[in-house]
């Protein structure tokens, strides 16, 4: 690597970028015929920070900076070049080589021109880096994750009114990458301050890529090894837990952005009252999401049976639930529950259905105990009510203890062996008059 670092040092700063690319392209090339995957060592990694991100190996020299013309032309490159090169593997280590975050001073150069070669990879739609993003995205913690997706949003959502017809289009282009970005903005705005609440353009375009096709968000999970222990700190596996978290939020975080504040402790008029919540556009986006959440939830069994980790692997964490449910409890004792009584019984009304069907479905492993304990603290819901205490579904196998769901008592993912589960279940039985939602065993009211 020193031969190739003084050939470097003797060309402009584009000349060598274009370069290094080409010697790593080689380099790892030979790597990958040797070693289905290879170690990336410092080596590599410090060309690519010189001769790259422009940061000096020697200590106290000044960095180099490119101009604006510039680094467009380096992002032109480095876009060209995830183009034309035709092995996936070889792309990948090269893309992982370049952003993978070291903890060092050349990090934040890093995520810079990452924000922007996937905003120009998203622009002009080259498939390869947005595919590339997606891989960086599911192996990268996720405080990194979410400084890529808030460029996105800033550079389509935010910045020229419009453009986020051009972020809608890539859909078709890499679902996989959309997916990805779903779980990490959904990470990025969580709802715990008026700030981060996501954009209407966005949301907006996250609801209909859901609701044209719901399977969108279960890619990730359906097309990777699932390990025993999912790493702590990285993106979860879908989007499912932002998801439901924005949708059972939305209705008192809109309601606390909105509420209205008059001094001297003066009750406000009716008039003033009505005027905080949500739009009419935003109501009819999250009810639409929350439909599809639900959808989605009630496909899972089928596809965790197939994967043998019906009752073994959680795609929502019951861990997830817990700030949650205490957010909401937050929310409804910031907020006056005589004015905001409606937001109150909508978000706790979504909370209960999205319980019982990521229960029903095995997407949630908990027993009705855990439950009632994590909802004891909440205002009175009659359709949470019915959920924690409620008839539980007959399982299909052996007599179970009472209280618990049938999927609880096989062993976690990653403890012995276990027996296979059949690969259909019995439907369940619908309530008579109620056909929204079949699988469900007791009444519950329709989304508003």
């Amino acid at each position: 690597m020193s031969d190739i670092r003084h050939s470097l040092l003797r060309r402009d700063a584009l000349s060598a970028a274009k370069e290094v690319l080409y010697h790593l392209d080689i380099y790892f090339s030979s790597q990958l015929q040797s070693a289905p995957l290879p170690i990336v060592d410092k080596g590599p990694v410090e060309l690519l920070e010189e001769f790259v991100f422009q940061v000096p190996k020697e200590r106290g020299a000044q960095p180099k900076r490119l101009n604006s013309l510039q680094e467009l032309q380096l992002l032109e490159i480095m876009c060209n070049y995830f183009q034309e090169q035709t092995k996936d593997s070889v792309r990948q280590i090269i893309f992982s080589s370049l952003f993978s975050p070291q903890g060092n001073k050349a990090d934040d150069s890093r995520m810079s021109l990452l924000g922007k070669l996937v905003s120009m990879a998203v622009a002009v739609c080259r498939i390869p880096v947005l595919e590339c993003a997606a891989s960086w995205l599911q192996r990268t913690p996720v405080v990194y994750c979410v400084r890529l997706a808030r460029a996105l949003v800033d550079d389509y959502c935010c910045l020229v009114p419009g453009s986020v017809q051009t972020l809608k289009q890539i859909f078709s282009a890499s679902p996989r990458f959309c997916c990805q970005f779903i779980t990490s903005v959904t990470a990025l705005y969580d709802m715990s301050s008026d700030d981060l609440i996501p954009p209407l353009d966005l949301l907006e375009m996250i609801v209909t890529w859901i609701f044209e096709d719901s399977r969108l968000i279960l890619i990730t999970f359906l097309n990777t090894p699932i390990a025993a222990n999912l790493p702590i700190g990285f993106l979860e596996l879908t989007p499912l837990t932002g998801l439901i978290r924005w949708c059972v939020k939305a209705p008192l975080a809109y309601k606390r952005k909105k509420k209205p504040s008059l001094p001297n402790g003066h009750v406000p008029t009716k008039d003033a009252q009505d005027s905080g919540g949500m739009d009419r556009d935003s109501h009819l986006l999250y009810s639409k999401l929350h439909l599809s959440i639900l959808q989605v939830l009630m496909v899972l069994q089928v596809h965790l049976t197939e994967k043998n980790l019906y009752g073994r692997l959680g795609l929502i964490l019951f861990d997830h639930m817990v700030p949650l449910v205490e957010e909401i409890n937050r929310l409804a004792d910031e907020l006056n529950p005589l004015n905001a009584s409606q937001e109150i019984e909508l978000s706790l009304d979504r909370l209960a259905q999205a319980l019982q069907v990521a229960m029903a479905s095995g997407a949630l492993l908990c027993t009705r105990d855990d439950l009632r304990t994590l909802c004891s603290r909440l205002p009175h819901n009659n359709l949470l009510q019915l959920v924690i205490s409620g008839p539980v579904p007959q399982s299909p196998h052996a007599a179970l203890p009472p209280g618990f769901y049938p999927h609880i008592h096989t062993p976690p993912l990653g403890y012995g062996a276990v027996p296979a589960h059949p690969a259909a279940h019995p439907a369940l039985p619908t309530h008579p008059g109620h056909t929204f939602l079949s699988g469900m065993t007791f009444p519950f009211r329709p989304i508003r």
